[in-house]
């Protein structure tokens, strides 16, 4: 019985040390960014603590062949420039000769009065709900794709890569730190799309030391997409002469000491905001950030207290819709005198799920319509015209305070 027993040992121990092999053999291939005229590749593997992302040793010279041309890189990512806007292309990665990836992505318009993006909240699970998700959006990425509108990027709205908690006095591991934690979590679910287009993300709570690990922020700025190849706690990008991003810090995660507040008046990225916002923008202005300044709950307070002096440049430039994630259900705002005009979005549900009942806080928190549904959005612009409607694995009920279905999708116009 002893001898059987080492010996059933034995096979579990090489079962586990072939799974860290074939693992260790992974690749993944990623669109660090686009444009009309270039796209930024990237490749690797999460088998270890620093495996992928900008700052991964290299793997050896790879040749990259795309649009009939075999290009040499000795790190892990190339930009690719002299593309045709709005064409397709396909690329095959190798390493030593041997392949190790490959996808297909559409370069932006240089001009367009059409955009179609997904923006996603509070999804990092590695858990069943974010996978339903993740195909529940690789399937309508499909659908759209050889349209004259294919979704040309994705947003996070934050808490990217949740810690597993480990036991009542543990806290959380896996948390985001390693690239081994980014497996299950982020390049297996949605190792289709972001072969084709970049993932653009904002932080939350759970992407540093405010809620988790200060080095869940250092990986984040290594690992994810970034508009011209810079990293940031915040940023902007603009598609064609469309529309304007800028992906915000409502976070208290640091990068040293303490945690503190990025948001205040007195801060670098207020600073920033205050340039930027005053420049010249396209026709539409998109800010999204993690923490929704309205929301009915049940759990999270809405942050309008502590990023009040964000309104007034959202208003002054113009913005009519925003994207938040943190509450882990579907919400929007109303667009009245409280609200600066502005429609504000909640959509904190991408693997994550709160299902506790709103609707007799909705009237009083500015909230029009809700779902307590995991989701993510799809976002159409047309012109001067939005359509925003979330989707799910199985259909979505989306209901105002009285209970009654609102219709989809939800519409904004410009003036």
């Amino acid at each position: 019985m002893l001898a059987r027993s080492n010996l059933i040992k034995r096979i579990a121990a090489l079962f586990f040390v072939l799974a860290l092999q074939a693992n260790a053999q992974r690749f993944y291939t990623y669109v660090l960014d686009l444009g009309a005229d270039y796209a930024e590749l990237a490749w690797g593997t999460t088998a270890g603590e620093n495996t992928i992302g900008r700052s991964s040793p290299s793997f050896g010279d790879a040749t990259v062949e795309i649009a009939g041309r075999s290009l040499i890189s000795r790190g892990n990512q190339i930009t690719v420039g002299d593309l045709a806007p709005d064409r397709s292309y396909t690329y095959k990665i190798s390493i030593k000769g041997r392949p190790v990836g490959q996808g297909e992505f559409r370069t932006w318009a240089a001009k367009a009065q059409k955009l179609t993006f997904f923006a996603i909240g509070d999804y990092g699970t590695g858990k069943a709900a974010q996978y339903l998700i993740a195909r529940a959006m690789w399937d309508e990425f499909q659908k759209r794709a050889r349209t004259d509108a294919p979704v040309r990027f994705i947003i996070s709205l934050g808490d990217n890569i949740y810690g597993d908690i480990a036991g009542f006095l543990g806290g959380a591991g896996h948390t985001g730190a390693s690239d081994r934690d980014w497996t299950t979590k982020f390049f297996d679910p949605y190792e289709q799309l972001i072969a084709r287009v970049p993932f653009y993300p904002a932080l939350g709570n759970h992407d540093g030391n405010e809620t988790e690990k200060r080095g869940d922020l250092a990986a984040i700025l290594d690992n994810f997409a970034f508009p011209q190849a810079k990293p940031g706690r915040y940023y902007k990008f603009t598609y064609a002469d469309l529309a304007e991003f800028f992906a915000l810090d409502s976070t208290k995660n640091s990068e040293s000491g303490p945690s503190t507040p990025a948001y205040l008046e007195n801060s670098p990225q207020y600073h920033w905001m205050q340039s930027e916002f005053a420049k010249p923008h396209p026709q539409w202005v998109i800010p999204y950030f993690h923490h929704p300044p309205f929301t009915a709950g049940p759990l999270h307070a809405p942050s309008l207290s502590q990023i009040a002096h964000w309104m007034k440049l959202f208003s002054d430039a113009g913005v009519k819709a925003a994207f938040s994630g943190h509450e882990h259900n579907f919400q929007v705002s109303e667009a009245n005198p409280q609200t600066n005009g502005i429609c504000f979005f909640v959509s904190g549900a991408g693997g994550e799920l709160r299902v506790g009942n709103v609707q007799r806080k909705m009237k009083q928190a500015n909230i029009r319509a809700w779902a307590p549904e995991n989701h993510f959005l799809v976002v159409e612009i047309e012109g001067k015209t939005m359509k925003v409607t979330p989707l799910s694995s199985e259909p979505m009920h989306v209901v105002d305070s009285d209970g009654r279905a609102v219709p989809l999708p939800i519409t904004i116009t410009l003036p």
